[in-house]
C-alpha cells in the first residue's frame, strides 16, 4: 500500500490526525515524528499527545492527511485510515526511543496505525 514517494512524504511532513471520542466527537491534531514500518503499518511518537490517546482508547478508527511542503507547485497529497494501537511497553516504544528525532523527548508511547484504505488527494 504504501510506496517509496508516500514514505517519503510521510516521514519528511506533518501530517493531520484524528481521531473521535466516544461520543463520536472529532478531534484532529497535527503530528510529526511518524515512521512507516511496513506497507501497511505507521508508529508516531507520543510525546505531547493526551486528548487523541483517550480518543483511540474508545474508538481505534483513525484518519491521517499528508501533503508536501510544496504543495502549491504539486498539489498531492493522502488520506489514511485504519486502527491505532497505543503501546506504553514493548517493541514500538523502544523503536520510537530509538529516533535521531526523539533524542530529548519525553516518549511517553507509540501509536501503531495499520492501515486500510489509502486515497489520493490532489
Amino acid at each position: 500500500m504504501i510506496n517509496a514517494g508516500m514514505k517519503k512524504m510521510i516521514e519528511e511532513n506533518a501530517m493531520g490526525f484524528a481521531t473521535t471520542d466516544k461520543n463520536g466527537n472529532p478531534h484532529n491534531i497535527a503530528v510529526g515524528y511518524v515512521q512507516v514500518i511496513s506497507k501497511d503499518q505507521l508508529v508516531i511518537s507520543n510525546n505531547y499527545i493526551n486528548e487523541s490517546i483517550e480518543n483511540i482508547k474508545s474508538n481505534p478508527n483513525v484518519s491521517l492527511v499528508v501533503w508536501p511542503s510544496d504543495w502549491k507547485e504539486n498539489c498531492i497529497g493522502y488520506e489514511l485510515k485504519g486502527k491505532a494501537e497505543y503501546f506504553t511497553e514493548g517493541k514500538y516504544l523502544e523503536l520510537i526511543k530509538k529516533l535521531p528525532i526523539n533524542q530529548g523527548e519525553p516518549c511517553k508511547g507509540a501509536i501503531l496505525i495499520t492501515l486500510n484504505k489509502i486515497k489520493p488527494l490532489a
